[in-house]
């Protein structure tokens, strides 16, 4: 991932739900995979080496790092590593989050998507 252009290129599914994931607080790898199944309803189940290899080139791109943040206060293991989204992740999700309203301003445009809240009843 190159960081120059970082914010103006599409996302893969990975990074956006890591960088969606990381978006309200930072986060170990496991909470990180359990977050991103919770937040697609269980639609995205996201493996270890999908995990880590994400992260290691978001961290690269410079769209998260580590958390001074150590410890998990339930579970007190100082081995787990915590990461959080930096100013550049923020950028990037947001740009990702515009091009995905477009799109579906788009769908609705076309009447192929309702143009109602899936919360509307």
């Amino acid at each position: 991932m190159d960081k120059k252009n970082t914010t103006n290129k599409p996302l893969t599914p990975a990074v956006f739900h890591i960088l969606l994931a990381l978006s309200t607080q930072e986060r170990h790898g496991y909470e990180i995979m359990k977050q991103v199944e919770s937040d697609s309803q269980g639609k995205v189940k996201m493996g270890p080496g999908t995990l880590y290899g994400s992260i290691g080139r978001m961290i690269e791109a410079e769209l998260i790092c580590e958390s001074d943040k150590k410890i998990d206060p339930k579970m007190d293991d100082e081995r787990r590593i915590y990461y959080k989204i930096t100013a550049l992740g923020k950028k990037a999700l947001t740009a990702e989050l515009e091009r995905y309203r477009e799109v579906l301003m788009v769908a609705q445009q076309k009447q192929i998507f309702p143009n109602t809240s899936v919360y509307d009843v």
